[in-house]
């Protein structure tokens, strides 16, 4: 299933973070079926830990929800080529002013892999040191340094609902208890 041939793609939508293609695959009955996906180049999510007892989340303003969220620092790609990990470095400056003397992979996954083909990149940083946040015109960020253990009761109250934090916080939870 993962050989297609190469079929007709169009582009629907074309914006400065992502494109909408209309593709077409081939199911095992030789059926050929059209579907919308976004093309999105990837991005990251940072979980930056200040100490072994604090993590900093953003409190960050999301538009396409109507709401401020707790969640981890991440960003797109931008950059053609750019590694996962410079972006990971960049993002942690731009969103929170922190700089990471230590940037280690902890996973990568896809995040709505039905209609999208984002490919999620997670780090933790450590070894921090603070300093002014480079954020983007319009961003509403603010940093909150969050107690290990209260950041998941958080998750587990549902105060936390922005999907990449929950695995991220939970996923180095279990790293942690090893």
């Amino acid at each position: 299933m993962d050989n297609q041939p190469n079929l007709p793609t169009e582009t629907l939508l074309h914006t400065r973070r992502f494109d909408v293609q209309r593709i077409h695959w081939i199911s095992e009955d030789k059926q050929i079926h059209p579907r919308d996906v976004v093309r999105h180049p990837g991005s990251v999510a940072i979980l930056p830990m200040v100490d072994d007892g604090h993590v900093c989340l953003i409190r960050n303003f999301r538009a396409a929800v109507d709401k401020t969220l707790f969640e981890l620092p991440a960003g797109t790609r931008d950059q053609p080529g750019e590694e996962p990990i410079a972006t990971a470095h960049r993002e942690l400056i731009e969103e929170t002013g922190y700089r990471a003397e230590k940037m280690e992979p902890l996973h990568a996954f896809f995040l709505s892999p039905g209609v999208l083909d984002e490919r999620m990149f997670l780090f933790v940083a450590t070894q921090l040191t603070a300093g002014k946040p480079a954020r983007e015109p319009g961003e509403q960020i603010e940093n909150s340094l969050v107690p290990w253990n209260e950041a998941l009761r958080m998750v587990v109250d549902g105060d936390i609902e922005d999907a990449k934090t929950i695995l991220g916080l939970l996923l180095y939870d279990q790293v942690r208890r090893r």
